[in-house]
């Protein structure tokens, strides 16, 4: 009797018991190394769509700086010359805060466009896209319907090539994707 109770503590795991254990062990790993895949995929979105949005404020802040007001008779002072395609900005060459096609935001449109690489530095503008561009930045001004003459809107999306070159054909109007960055300013004209 005492060395049946002794063989009964000192028994071990059967095969069938070995087999579940490991099943369960297999699966929460396939499901561990799941997870990691998804966080890394949202990291990187994070990481896109941060450096877009950060873009996405240059842009907004550098057409908000642009002339758009009244002078000291009381006429309106437009600026519709200015290339902001180019780093640095010219001052001549290009559309300032002139009113842009309807299609800004979804193609890419001289003047109302410029590409950028990894780190956010400007390759220049046009309606080619350079070698190694990593986002495209454009930019749409529209009159305010309500008051056409003294308020624009401005909008700014900045999307990946990656993005742009996953849409065989771009939604009418453009949907704004996880990694995207939209913003829009209205700017109404002031006495200076």
């Amino acid at each position: 009797m005492r060395f049946r109770r002794r063989a009964e503590a000192e028994s071990g795991f059967s095969l069938v018991e070995t087999l579940i254990a490991s099943a369960i062990l297999a699966t929460a790993l396939v499901s561990l190394a799941q997870l990691f895949g998804i966080a890394t995929q949202a990291n990187a979105t994070a990481k896109n769509g941060g450096l877009a949005m950060i873009l996405a404020e240059q842009k907004m802040e550098q057409l908000r700086g642009l002339t758009w007001g009244f002078d000291a008779v009381g006429l309106p002072l437009s600026d519709i010359s200015t290339d902001t395609a180019k780093v640095p900005e010219a001052p001549t060459g290009g559309k300032g805060l002139s009113p842009s096609p309807q299609n800004t935001i979804q193609a890419n449109t001289d003047g109302y466009v410029d590409y950028l690489d990894n780190a956010g530095r400007s390759l220049g503008g046009g309606a080619v896209v350079p070698m190694n561009t990593a986002y495209i930045r454009r930019w749409m001004v529209e009159p305010l319907p309500t008051n056409p003459n003294n308020t624009i809107v401005i909008q700014v999306l900045v999307t990946t090539v990656r993005r742009e070159q996953s849409l065989s054909t771009p939604p009418s109007p453009r949907r704004r994707y996880a990694d995207d960055a939209l913003v829009a300013s209205v700017r109404t004209r002031k006495s200076s």
